[in-house]
């Protein structure tokens, strides 16, 4: 189980930009990914009390280890490579997309 504050990026490193992320845990497996318009608000989210969190995602923040993003140009693309990313790597923290008879559409 790893501290959060181990891994968090350093200050100002995360852009604010669209983007995929994804929380890795010790063995580099992919035990998370999310989406964001802003990849420096939702990651710094994740870096505050750790207390104030849902149980899941406190769960999900000690059994990780790193966190990697990829910058996308719009939150369409966001949106694909993430449901990419889920269907990839199956993590175990992602409870959305799961069904594999349903898929994400746009209105």
């Amino acid at each position: 189980m790893a501290d959060p504050s181990e891994y968090r990026p350093a200050s100002g490193s995360i852009p604010q930009a669209p983007g995929v992320y994804r929380f890795r845990d010790a063995h580099g497996r992919v035990v998370y990914v999310g989406k964001a318009r802003s990849l420096r608000s939702r990651l710094n989210s994740y870096f505050a009390d750790l207390t104030a969190l849902h149980p899941r995602t406190q769960s999900m923040l000690t059994a990780a280890d790193s966190v990697d993003w990829v910058v996308v140009a719009n939150e369409v693309e966001a949106l694909a490579l993430e449901f990419t990313w889920i269907k990839e790597y199956d993590p175990r923290f992602n409870v959305k997309y799961r069904d594999d008879k349903s898929y994400p559409y746009l209105a």
